[in-house]
């Protein structure tokens, strides 16, 4: 995490299989985690970031399984910033902001369309021993 992020008061970390429910388990976590932090599942934020990381997590199940059994799910959260990260043990880093125009990307395009329209970020983090990665989505609240 960036100096920024480990600022951020509200923590919670998911882990869970790399199989097609963790879509679901993530989405719902992501739900109960906001409304404990008294974050409005009305916030205009919301529904865009559960999108983001439901193609996230489903990036991750459909691509990176194989060589990696579960993936992590980390939030952080403060009053005026919601962040997530989706990380796996898949050395593939995808081009995030060359999703925006290549058509092959998929889901990952949509992530960067939603990412950016709401003011937010996106960025690769490589784990130090190159075998894996997160991707952080930061949103403004």
């Amino acid at each position: 995490m960036t100096a920024q992020l480990e600022t951020l008061p509200y923590r919670h970390v998911l882990t869970l299989p790399s199989m097609g429910s963790a879509v679901r388990i993530a989405r719902e976590t992501t739900e109960l985690v906001l409304a404990e932090w008294g974050i409005s599942r009305r916030h205009p934020t919301v529904d865009p970031a559960l999108l983001i990381l439901s193609e996230l997590v489903t990036n991750t199940v459909q691509h990176a399984a194989d060589l990696s059994p579960s993936l992590t799910v980390i939030y952080a959260a403060g009053p005026d910033t919601f962040a997530f990260a989706v990380h796996d043990r898949h050395p593939y880093q995808p081009s995030l902001y060359g999703a925006l125009t290549d058509a092959s990307t998929g889901g990952l395009g949509t992530v960067m369309e939603l990412t950016l329209g709401l003011g937010g970020t996106a960025v690769v983090r490589g784990d130090a021993d190159g075998g894996g990665k997160s991707i952080w989505i930061t949103l403004p609240l």
